[in-house]
């Protein structure tokens, strides 16, 4: 797998004369969770700010593009991203613009007019019907806006939209930003050319999403851990009884099939931390993964598998992590998913590269108050899976060539 970070043109290396005065026009997620009308998280906000200060510092007028939940091409106010552009101007320290129909001529009014070094917000993408499909007529519409193309939103790099393909065939240069080129760098070289021992940790409810995960990666790992409910589709193609487990019945043959194959790289728990419901109050026990009584369902690791993870992760050179170990947003289900979070800390302390592939794993992670000790956390769940899948990202196939 090439590393694709060097494959295509980065903001960087635009010339001086290519900016100047010259409309920005950068796609950014900001798909941001809001409580009683507010920005709840600024992390992904924050991620954009290196881009967007380089800009103003180059003297461009910038006008971002991004998505918020999803309202299917209609305008919908809890869908707005009004909360964010008050979260951003608290950020930077200076008014924003925001252009609320970006099909009216109001709207390239409002971009041609902004002064060297101002931004502007434009609402919600998908309120555009058309931008999910990547139709032509919606990718001119945020062409018009700008002289130039910018995508530094690798959470939506795995979506072909009018925003984040259709725009970059109409504007020249269209190059890849701070934080996309720092997502493709990390992951990109993770996969063409890791440190070693290089582990891959993948975790969650089901195979049938990280199947695709676990077949690109066999052949560049040296280790795959796998936590979470899918192990229990793993166990039960092993012959273990699970209980009121989690298992997806049509993977089992899959499972078996890959786990024979694997040659010993897939590590899977030795035990589980069981209970009859999913409840913080529920009685639980520890047991091994041919000891799953019926009437019990895994939620968790044991603390043995814990530990044997943990130890397997803080001996690697290279450690990529996409799912977690349980249901940890309900404790006491959360401690495999910490330890394996401590574990990562710990690593990276040693030197290794650790890199959490957003999603789940990064909440996780944040949950722990670890996100600042590990060497990368990914800003897009969905599109680093496909990246671990060797997929190509639309929205990185659309850039300019290095």
């Amino acid at each position: 797998m090439s590393d694709v970070s060097s494959t295509k043109r980065i903001l960087e290396a635009l010339p001086a004369e290519a900016l100047e005065g010259k409309r920005a026009v950068v796609r950014v997620d900001f798909n941001v969770p809001l409580a009683d009308g507010a920005v709840a998280d600024y992390t992904r906000i924050r991620a954009s700010l290196p881009t967007i200060r380089w800009l103003q510092r180059a003297g461009c007028r910038v006008i971002l593009l991004s998505h918020l939940g999803r309202p299917k091409g209609r305008v919908r106010p809890e869908c707005s991203l009004r909360p964010v552009a008050a979260a951003l101007e608290d950020e930077l320290g200076v008014p924003i613009t925001f252009i609320d129909d970006p099909p009216s001529e109001d709207a390239r009014a409002a971009s041609r007019h902004l002064k060297r070094g101002e931004i502007a917000l434009v609402e919600n993408t998908r309120f555009l019907e058309g931008e999910e499909t990547n139709d032509p007529a919606v990718a001119e519409v945020f062409a018009s806006l700008g002289d130039f193309y910018v995508n530094d939103a690798f959470g939506t790099a795995h979506r072909a939209h009018a925003s984040t393909v259709g725009i970059a065939s109409r504007l020249s240069p269209a190059v890849a930003g701070f934080l996309m080129a720092k997502e493709l760098e990390f992951l990109g070289s993770a996969l063409a050319s890791p440190r070693r021992p290089f582990v891959a940790v993948i975790g969650g409810a089901k195979i049938s999403g990280k199947i695709d995960v676990l077949e690109a990666l066999l052949p560049q790992v040296d280790q795959i851990l796998v936590g979470g409910a899918m192990a229990c589709t793993f166990f039960a193609a092993l012959g273990c009884q699970v209980g009121n487990s989690l298992v997806e019945p049509a993977k089992v043959e899959l499972a078996g099939t890959l786990f024979g194959r694997a040659d010993g790289k897939i590590v899977l728990p030795s035990g589980a931390t069981i209970a009859r419901e999913l409840r913080p109050d529920a009685q639980t026990r520890q047991v091994s993964r041919d000891a799953i009584p019926e009437g019990w369902a895994v939620y968790d690791l044991d603390r043995a598998s814990a530990e044997l993870f943990a130890g397997i992760i803080r001996s690697a050179a290279t450690v990529v992590w996409n799912g977690p170990m349980g249901v940890f947003e309900t404790p006491p289900f959360d401690a495999g998913t910490r330890a394996i979070a401590a574990a990562m800390a710990e690593a990276t302390s040693r030197g290794a590269t650790t890199i959490v592939g957003g999603g789940d794993s990064a909440a996780a992670l944040a949950q722990a108050g670890l996100q600042d000790a590990v060497t990368h956390v990914s800003t897009g769940g969905g599109a680093s899976l496909e990246f671990l899948k060797g997929k190509p990202l639309p929205g990185v196939a659309a850039l300019d060539d290095a």
